[in-house]
């Protein structure tokens, strides 16, 4: 869609007159007679009001592209993208609800980059931090109704009845008097040449009438998953089409140096060319296992990195276990991301104080779907390129920054992908799409790369590791009365950055800090160390690992001052109505509170441990049951309830809770990324373990809709995980747990 003029941009609140030719936005697919909206919302805040008088202000345009055609179908571009977390799904029942349109007659894409798909305030657009359905909720709603009103007004027209008089059910618009109805597919040619109603003055759904909006609509994606009909990246195919395959330096930083035997690689069958790449060799070939063989028979003679080098190095000795002892011997006090009250004052003359130190390890994202970018080169020098990405126009940019190329030379395609784990964000070292379009441009043909599963675990950004020091004071009734924190890490934002910012980095402590327990002195640092690894996001963030710290030694704590850890917790939050009423509910779900050791039907010797969390504007609480088995941790049973304020689809926030619950035992039993002599121990799944199916516990789910603003929900159910398995294994074994993974203990079996 092109950009509109300012001339043609109107005000926020004004009447929106826009004739046939602006709201046709021309796009492959679009149906003749189809009733197409592309146009600005007021979003409501007053933020966006001030910024209205601003032309092109971002996050004043629709973030969605809706096109109802004559057969009755809809079709929405989505701003945010399918990652298997239901998001296209959630919109077609927001949209659907306001339009009246049944979800299941939704055919929803993937919106191109571009300023008139922004929506959140921020001025960003990404698929991640659990913001797609809460910061597209209102928009989309006001898009469906908008879209409501101009077919309610065509209808009026044609069958010369005033627009009072007309009702709608799904599809269709009803004149009851007359007994006569028009579908939406045949209104649409007509409502084309109507003017935008102003969007203040449509009133919404009434939540009591949602048909549904709160109700398990089923995935709109299903069938095609089920049936291998769906299509991600590295499913794309494209006339004249060549692939490659990549060979990685074994460590950051090194350069590419002599290939010893590179005549006999071109010689083998397939291989159309050898290519240098910036620390890596690439083979392209007809087919990709021509690619791929031929690029691991490469000898390659890696050169060291240069002692100038601005890059991020890995050095030859770096070891997992000895950048932990560095972070743990990190001196200072570390930056205050809060300070309150007088934490020193109260620790210095506390008769109590309990001091515990926590850390975590390096995890991979470990998706089923390799890394794959499919670049080609047109005949007027335009580039297309298909890649899986969680923000198009922050890749939109990059790519016009390293091509050279302008914009609208540059068409983006986001498939569907299969996982978002945070894994596909603009990571420097870390994507294909620079190599898939140097490789294009070098050859003069389309290429698609793939990276094999060794490529991707070698180059993959990882979690953050943190070393937490922890110091807490206890007054003689043993409640907490000061507690402090202090992380040695680097950031996932500050790791791509590669730098520390003026302002503390918000993904390096979330978990520790925000907490709501009523601790009146309290004081959470970063001291941050950089480290040869590159870091990114992983599903939760900071949370995945700062909630396991916070909770875990919350526990202590309790323990410490003879209290049991759930009435510890409900006495700290005794004043927070919302945690209070989540924290009973899910005892209540566990059947009751009782942390144990007790002896189950089976006979084994079980306990359980209590944690919460309150990540993305959703709040949880677990309930752990486990044992031990062979030495190890066997997690019978988690209880989760989660409160995310209001809701779009039960069904696909339990399918999320199941999910985000499994990943988070694997990465609290079984999941590290180890590094000895600067390279990463495992290369493929044979020695990275995930959490096996006979490992998986049992989940149970309650929502709370307490009515709270909305929160998210692909996220939040993974935190509390950890530190909720990590208290019942204290309770059952006596040993306290103040690291991940827990594989890394070795447990006597109870009596």
């Amino acid at each position: 869609m092109s950009k509109r003029t300012n001339a043609e941009t109107p005000a926020l609140g004004e009447p929106v007159n826009l004739s046939r030719r602006r709201f046709l936005l021309s796009s492959a697919g679009t149906a003749a007679g189809a009733l197409i909206l592309g146009f600005g919302l007021p979003l409501g805040s007053a933020r966006m009001q001030a910024m209205a008088a601003e032309p092109n202000a971002a996050g004043t345009q629709v973030n969605a592209f809706l096109e109802i055609r004559p057969d009755n179908t809809v079709r929405l571009l989505c701003p945010f993208i399918e990652g298997g977390q239901g998001t296209y799904t959630a919109m077609a029942q927001i949209v659907g609800e306001e339009l009246d349109a049944d979800p299941s007659t939704f055919v929803v894409e993937s919106a191109p980059p571009g300023e008139a798909y922004v929506v959140m305030e921020s001025g960003l657009r990404i698929t991640g931090g659990s913001m797609s359905v809460r910061m597209g909720y209102p928009s989309m709603r006001r898009l469906g109704a908008l879209a409501r009103a101009m077919l309610l007004q065509a209808a009026g027209t044609r069958l010369n009845v005033p627009v009072s008089e007309l009702t709608t059910e799904p599809g269709h618009v009803l004149h009851a008097a007359s007994g006569r109805s028009l579908s939406y597919g045949e209104l649409a040619p007509d409502a084309l040449d109507l003017p935008v109603p102003n969007a203040e003055s449509i009133t919404l759904r009434d939540p009591s009438k949602f048909r549904w909006i709160g109700k398990p609509v089923r995935r709109l994606d299903s069938y095609e998953k089920s049936t291998g009909k769906a299509i991600y990246a590295i499913d794309m195919q494209v006339e004249g089409m060549l692939h490659a395959a990549v060979q990685h330096a074994p460590r950051l930083g090194m350069t590419v140096g002599s290939l010893r035997n590179e005549a006999q690689v071109k010689a083998m069958k397939g291989v159309h060319s050898i290519h240098r790449l910036p620390g890596a060799v690439a083979v392209v070939a007809e087919r990709w296992w021509h690619a791929k063989r031929a690029v691991e028979a490469i000898q390659v003679q890696w050169q060291e990195a240069a002692a100038d080098s601005p890059l991020r190095v890995m050095p030859a000795g770096f070891s997992s276990v000895a950048f932990r002892e560095q972070l743990a011997n990190e001196p200072g006090p570390g930056r205050d991301a809060e300070n309150e009250g007088d934490t020193a004052g109260i620790l210095a003359k506390a008769s109590t104080v309990i001091e515990a130190t926590y850390h975590n390890q390096h995890v991979n994202h470990a998706q089923l779907e390799p890394p794959s970018a499919l670049a080609r080169f047109n005949a007027d020098g335009s580039l297309d390129i298909w890649l899986p990405n969680q923000a198009q126009d922050a890749f939109l940019a990059d790519i016009v920054k390293r091509t050279g190329l302008e914009p609208e030379k540059v068409k983006l395609h986001t498939p569907l992908i299969g996982g978002f784990f945070g894994r596909h964000f603009l990571y420097d070292t870390a994507n294909p799409f620079p190599q898939a379009i140097e490789l294009a441009k070098a050859v003069g043909r389309p290429v698609k790369l793939i990276w094999s599963r060794e490529e991707e675990f070698l180059r993959d950004v990882l979690r953050p590791v943190a070393v937490v020091k922890f110091r807490a004071a206890l007054d003689d009734k043993g409640i907490p009365v000061a507690i402090e924190a202090v992380s040695a890490t680097e950031g996932p934002t500050e790791g791509i950055a590669g730098e520390q910012g003026p302002e503390l980095d918000p993904t390096a402590l979330e978990g520790l800090t925000g907490k709501a327990y009523a601790i009146a002195n309290k004081r959470i640092a970063q001291a941050y160390v950089k480290g040869p690894v590159m870091v990114g996001y992983w599903r939760s963030v900071g949370n995945s690992l700062n909630d396991f710290f916070y909770e875990t030694f919350l526990d202590e704590l309790a323990e410490k001052g003879g209290h049991d850890p759930y009435e510890l917790r409900l006495q700290l939050l005794k004043d927070n109505q919302r945690l209070t009423h989540l924290l009973k509910s899910v005892a209540e779900l566990s059947g009751g509170w009782k942390p144990g050791p007790y002896t189950a039907e089976d006979g084994s010797r079980r306990a359980r441990g209590i944690a919460m969390a309150s990540p993305f504007g959703t709040e949880t609480a677990v309930v752990a049951e486990v044992s031990i088995e062979n030495g190890q941790v066997r997690v019978h049973d988690i209880w989760q309830a989660i409160d995310p304020g209001s809701i779009v689809n039960p069904a696909i926030i339990e399918a999320q809770v199941n999910g985000a619950v499994a990943l988070g035992l694997s990465q609290a039993l079984v999941e590290e990324t180890v590094y000895i002599d600067g390279q990463p121990r495992a290369r493929n799944f044979d020695l990275y373990p995930v959490l096996r199916p006979s490992r998986m516990a049992r989940v149970h789910v309650k929502v709370i809709e307490s009515g709270a603003k909305m929160g998210g929900i692909g996220e939040p159910p993974l935190p509390a995980v950890a530190p909720a398995v990590a208290s019942a294994v204290a309770r059952l074994t006596g040993q306290r747990i103040r690291s991940m993974p827990m594989s890394n203990y070795t447990f006597s079996q109870p009596s």
